[in-house]
């Protein structure tokens, strides 16, 4: 076995998905699957149940994750420990973003990354906002872009980026472009596209409960960009964040109903953990991106 099977293994474990993890280790499922079937058959014992609907570890699978992990920081701590400058700050930077993110809240993080810190190289996990907080807390990504919530997270830090309301977006050449009325009108007219879960989602559930609003659903799905792409079929109209249409491919492509008060603002940022461990290169790791957040937090508010 070899260090990229190690962490091959270790995203699979972490993910329980073959195809999510076959994504972040740049190769098909069926190529990580056989390289999975080679570790079980040199180490004498299957380390995963799996099955055409989930992904199991099995007990000797946990003891021999706990192992990878420990030989893999052991290899990051000795290569730092070996580099031409100790001091220097390297490693890979695996960070949990949305796409709308990643064009408008990541770009001034990532030019003072690269400015201060070039030896660290960025690895980018794309997915829905409602994903953000699992990735920190499982320990898949040191930092993530998500929507704050209000009440807090006693094990999580939050750097707030910017506010942004949550509005109705309708398809510009759809259906549903000419709303009259409150927000409780618009949505007890026009079919909804929304996200299943997530902070949005359970704001629009509390709101239409103490409202006794009926609302037809057309769609539902994860991720902003999704809910768009629905909407611009002409289905309904889509929950998100008036950020995701100020910025990026769909500028312009539709027309803005406005979800009120009730439903309040996204505090967009982002968030780690509060607590700092691991070996010395991700502690190094961790000390550079909150120098980098401290330096560009008055550039944020």
């Amino acid at each position: 076995m070899d260090f990229y099977e190690l962490d091959s293994f270790i995203k699979v474990a972490e993910t329980l998905h073959f195809s999510k993890a076959a994504d972040l280790c740049a190769m098909s499922p069926s190529a990580l699957s056989r390289m999975i079937a080679r570790l079980e058959e040199e180490v004498g014992a299957p380390l995963l149940d799996r099955d055409n609907r989930k992904v199991i570890l099995t007990e000797r699978g946990k003891k021999f994750l706990a192992f990878a992990k420990e030989a893999v920081s052991k290899r990051r701590d000795l290569l730092a420990d070996f580099s031409q400058d100790k001091d220097a700050v390297s490693g890979d930077l695996n960070v949990y973003a949305s796409v709308t993110a990643c064009y408008t809240i990541l770009p001034p993080f990532i030019k003072e990354l690269s400015k201060k810190y070039p030896a660290i190289r960025l690895s980018v996990q794309t997915g829905g906002e409602s994903g953000a907080f699992a990735a920190v807390k499982e320990g898949r990504v040191l930092l993530a872009v998500a929507a704050i919530p209000e009440e807090g997270n006693a094990a999580i830090e939050a750097t707030s980026v910017i506010k942004t309301p949550l509005i109705y977006a309708a398809s510009a050449d759809g259906p549903w472009t000419k709303l009259d009325g409150s927000p409780q009108d618009i949505v007890s007219t026009a079919p909804l596209v929304l996200p299943k879960t997530g902070l949005a989602r359970k704001r629009f559930d509390k709101w239409i409960k103490s409202r006794n609003v009926k609302p037809k659903i057309a769609a539902e799905t994860e991720g902003n960009e999704a809910l768009l792409a629905i909407a611009q079929l002409g289905l309904g109209i889509a929950l998100v964040p008036r950020i995701v249409l100020e910025n990026g491919p769909y500028k312009g492509k539709f027309v803005i109903h406005e979800a009120g008060n009730a439903l309040g603002y996204y505090d967009v940022g982002f968030i780690r953990k509060k607590e700092i461990s691991g070996t010395q290169s991700e502690r190094k790791l961790r000390s550079a991106v909150d120098e980098i957040l401290s330096d560009l937090e008055a550039d944020f508010k």
